[in-house]
């Protein structure tokens, strides 16, 4: 067995780990078609070959078409850590949540749909900031956007969002009711998006279907490609670099770590100001004190995003360039796989914290934050949920309890000063847990990296 000095003290005495096992590859991120517009839900009933919409989903909600044979719907809604019910038809017998879901699930056993999951987004008129940050990340997941358009041509406010869903690494297509001869018109109408593909869909949408397939196969191809399996014994056997044992590495990680939990809570800081400042906006001039909770809700959903697109930056450059001192060179995929993977355990091996890690802050009607763990909590606040296996830090998200949408319907609290003095307390109460969050998240990160390259200093080689 082994001890080792570290920065932060000295490390427990662990056994030695040699890991003989295969890291099985990743699996590749799922590929889904996002469809929105006037004519979304008509559309996708189309492309599934039946008439008229899968499911009416409460305004807000993400409702995901899946592969299955069940016809059973399933609701995620933030605070519970199993999903829940939901009515297909409006003659189920179902009780409708007391919040809207984050999304909405429901299988079909349509071919289409071994390609490809399908998605109907929101009014795109509707989003607002933080609606449009969650819906380019469900786009920019998924890989393809369809547009279906109504009689009318989008809007200014959804152009905007198309344009900015436009640059993106994502297909953009067009799907105009009527004969063929009509798309040129609405084409020429919308010269901003003469790049994106065009189709017309009349009653059966073939055309449309075929090309969504072959960008389906293009697209699965090139997320292969950028995640190669790891071969047997191609990356075995790791040396340490000369110099790691003269490197300083346990202070330059201390370093890296506080500095990185430092700019990411400044970050986030900032990010709830503004959120603050939009929410006020919008009881005053906007929705009121009825819209209160969705329009929060909506905010704390964009914010979840932000904080772990920050957080898992931060977590990448640190491990890449301590993997770079210790090692001597930019590691290469594989080993990097193997040391994420490691590193994971560690916080797993963590008595004192570990289990604790994937958590749900829920904002309650008394403006308070309840905390909510489990892998099953996270994943229902999710538009569209998919693998977080390359991520070095567990998840975190942010949400509405039920009890505030009731909260606030009720008549009796339609002050809206009451409401912005509830409001800036949920605020502070977020800040306060969320940033306690991120810095216990990279103290976290800094002990099982730390032990990982300590056994690989003491040893010469990584033990993983």
């Amino acid at each position: 067995m082994t001890t080792s000095a570290t920065a932060g003290g000295v490390r427990r005495r662990r056994k030695i780990r040699m890991r003989a096992t295969l890291i099985e590859p990743l699996p590749d991120e799922p590929t889904a078609v996002v469809v929105v517009g006037p004519g979304r839900g008509r559309l996708i009933g189309a492309l599934l070959g039946q008439d008229g919409p899968v499911l009416a989903a409460p305004t807000g909600s993400y409702l995901v078409v899946r592969p299955g044979t069940s016809v059973e719907a399933r609701a995620y809604l933030p605070g519970a850590r199993h999903p829940q019910p939901y009515p297909v038809k409006p003659s189920d017998c179902v009780a409708l949540p007391t919040r809207p879901p984050r999304r909405i699930e429901v299988g079909r056993s349509e071919p289409l749909l071994r390609h490809f999951s399908l998605i109907e987004g929101p009014e795109l008129r509707t989003l607002g900031v933080a609606g449009t940050r969650v819906f380019l990340d469900v786009v920019r997941r998924g890989g393809a956007l369809v547009y279906a358009l109504g009689g009318q041509p989008p809007e200014r406010a959804e152009r905007d969002v198309l344009a900015a869903a436009a640059d993106l690494p994502a297909a953009l297509f067009f799907a105009v009711g009527g004969p063929a001869s009509g798309v040129e018109a609405v084409r020429e109408g919308l010269p901003e998006f003469g790049a994106a593909s065009w189709f017309a869909v009349d009653a059966e949408p073939s055309y449309l279907r075929r090309a969504l397939v072959a960008w389906a196969g293009v697209e699965s191809l090139h997320r292969a490609s950028i995640n190669p399996p790891v071969l047997p014994g191609a990356e075995g056997r790791i040396a340490v670099g000369s110099s790691a044992h003269e490197s300083d590495w346990a202070a330059r990680l201390d370093r890296m770590c506080r500095s990185a939990a430092r700019l990411v809570r400044q970050r986030l800081a900032i990010e709830l100001a503004n959120l603050h400042l939009r929410c006020v906006h919008d009881i005053v001039f906007g929705a009121g004190c009825e819209g209160l909770p969705y329009t929060l809700d909506q905010e704390m959903h964009a914010l979840s995003l932000r904080t772990v697109a920050e957080c898992d930056a931060a977590a990448d450059r640190v491990l890449d360039e301590m993997l770079t001192l210790v090692l001597g060179e930019p590691p290469m995929a594989g080993v990097r796989r193997r040391v994420t993977l490691a590193v994971r355990r560690g916080f797993a091996d963590d008595s004192d914290d570990g289990g604790e890690l994937e958590r749900v802050l829920l904002v309650t009607n008394t403006a308070g934050v309840a905390a909510v763990t489990g892998d099953g909590a996270v994943t229902a606040l999710a538009a569209y949920d998919t693998d977080q296996g390359r991520a070095v830090l567990p998840p975190l998200g942010i949400g509405l309890s039920g009890a505030c949408y009731q909260h606030w319907r009720s008549p009796a609290n339609a002050d809206p000063d009451r409401a912005r003095s509830w409001l800036q307390q949920a605020i502070r109460g977020v800040e306060l847990d969320l940033l306690k969050e991120v810095s216990r998240r990279f103290e976290m990160l800094h002990r099982s990296l730390g032990n990982v390259i300590a056994e690989a200093i003491d040893h010469g080689i990584l033990l993983i």
